[in-house]
């Protein structure tokens, strides 16, 4: 049996809009707490000659960010700021009532200046560290979307080229190679079909995703288990049966068993009782003191973190998940492979301890029998294919759209269709002018950065729903300021205005020949 672990790595961009409690400090925090982490978990593997065939995504919008000059003064800020709560901590602690606290602040200290120094000793940062780590054969990183846009709802398929093709184009830029794999924003698929979500949409007859998908070179993508329409079994890969015999694309399926053992706070290993508490902070400062516990303990009754406990309940939940995969091959015919696809950030952020599981996971495949843990294109390349149709559907709660496109939302979609119909309307004639070009590309991102599945799903779940609303209507309005000047022919209006936001939003610098190319 193989063994497929995906990490899909991704932050809306937040730099220059806002840092606390919503804004940069969601990017600096999933650095500290995840990638430098996952960085000397991987390199310690290397070391050990233990082999870690990780396939992990960075998403262009996060890729562009982490390769920032404004992330890396925020990130040694954020050190600095973490740091200086370990030093009040100690001397409030000191004597007092919580003294008992003190050795965790030494701790928390000891691993801040371990990480920050990890960090400076980068050559090329973050996103160098993990090129280097594809380079030498330990990982397979893939490619995404622009800006995790929920593909299946965009009104155009230019828009859908312009993700896809810009994405790929940023891949290449910044890790030096092409991907084979696309991780689908919320693994959100639909078929070809007549397309009409909403009265009000621009009703089609639409592409299914895996043709856009082979357009622009990709060649597979994971889906959950649910989605193949005739309910294929999730322990085999499979070709997407497609209209186009053109577009040869494989899918890999989520398998719900393991995977669910991997996040669920509730039934699953980060709930253990001896994990760090995500919940529970001091402030100031935001140091973590505390451990779970249980679940349905108050935050008030929460006992102090033991390091050493959490690293055995790491070491002995690995080596269940070993047994669970045992299990799963032995109930399965030959040519099984179990597939967990998870958000980078469960390791490590939500998940303190995640990084350490992997590490001890990775070591017991090392030791184990019949099982063997492999990237998804080392499957792929080595294993027949049947052919499955899919259904249109997504990982979201229901397995359906409904956490992008529902009552809360709909009216993100009601203001993001006519813009992005206006655009592609005036971006041809306008890239026939090289004194417009500038205005097309600032238009093309502020209309790239709306298009963020994010926004939807932040105003869905509630919390910071607020920054999601300011968040995607801003884009929006700049999106349609941009668009404007270029119906009105008021170049030096538009100059300027792409100028003034272009200071916020740069990102995606070669963006002008994916733009023309979505148009062809």
């Amino acid at each position: 049996m193989d063994y497929v672990l995906a990490l899909h790595s991704h932050l809306p961009w937040v730099l220059h809009h806002g840092k606390w409690p919503h804004g940069s400090d969601w990017l600096t925090e999933a650095a500290v707490d995840t990638y430098l982490p996952l960085i000397g978990t991987l390199r310690g593997l290397r070391h050990d000659n233990i082999p870690s065939p990780l396939t992990i995504g960075f998403t262009p919008v996060l890729a562009n960010q982490l390769s920032h000059p404004s992330f890396h003064a925020d990130l040694e800020a954020f050190f600095a700021q973490r740091l200086e709560a370990c030093d009040e901590a100690g001397r409030v602690f000191a004597g007092g009532y919580d003294q008992h606290l003190a050795p965790l602040v030494n701790w928390w200290r000891d691993r801040l200046n371990r990480l920050r120094n990890l960090y400076h000793s980068l050559d090329g940062g973050i996103l160098g560290a993990f090129r280097d780590l594809e380079n030498s054969g330990q990982i397979e990183i893939i490619g995404g979307a622009a800006t995790h846009g929920f593909l299946p709802l965009l009104a155009t398929d230019a828009s859908i080229r312009l993700q896809l093709n810009l994405g790929r184009g940023e891949h290449w830029r910044l890790f030096g190679k092409s991907p084979a794999g696309c991780w689908l924003p919320e693994c959100a698929y639909r078929p070809k079909g007549w397309w009409a979500p909403l009265p009000e949409a621009p009703a089609n007859m639409r592409l299914g995703i895996e043709e856009f998908l082979s357009q622009a070179g990709f060649s597979y993508f994971f889906a959950d288990g649910h989605m193949p329409l005739r309910g294929e079994t999730p322990y085999r890969s499979w070709r997407v049966a497609s209209p186009n015999p053109a577009a040869q694309v494989d899918v890999l399926l989520r398998d719900p068993v393991a995977s669910a053992q991997v996040w669920s706070r509730e039934g699953g290993y980060p709930g253990d009782g001896r994990y760090l508490e995500f919940h529970k902070m001091r402030y100031p400062g935001g140091l973590k003191l505390w451990r779970v516990t249980g679940n349905r303990i108050d935050l008030g009754d929460k006992q102090p973190y033991h390091a050493d406990a959490a690293h055995a309940a790491a070491f002995e939940q690995a080596n269940h998940f070993l047994g669970l995969l045992h299990r799963i091959a032995h109930a399965q015919t030959n040519d099984t492979v179990v597939v967990t696809p998870f958000d980078t950030e469960l390791f490590g952020h939500w998940w303190f301890e995640g990084p350490e599981f992997l590490n001890e996971v990775y070591r017991a495949f090392a030791r184990a029998h019949g099982l063997r843990a492999t990237s998804a294109s080392q499957h792929l390349a080595s294993h027949y294919r049947g052919v499955a149709a899919l259904r249109a559907g997504s990982w979201g709660a229901g397995g359906d759209w409904s956490v992008w496109l529902s009552e809360k939302t709909a009216w993100t979609w009601r203001r993001l269709w006519p813009i992005e119909m206006d655009f592609w309307r005036v971006a041809g004639p306008a890239l026939r002018e090289p004194g417009t070009r500038t205005i097309v590309e600032q238009a093309a991102r502020e209309l790239l950065l709306a298009q963020g599945s994010d926004w939807q799903f932040i105003i869905t779940g509630g919390d910071a729903a607020d920054y999601a609303q300011r968040r995607f209507t801003h884009h929006c309005d700049d999106a349609a300021r941009l668009i404007a000047a270029l119906q009105s022919g008021n170049t030096e209006m538009g100059l300027n205005q792409a100028a003034e936001i272009k200071q916020r939003d740069d990102l995606f610098p070669d963006i002008l020949p994916h733009i023309q190319g979505a148009l062809q």
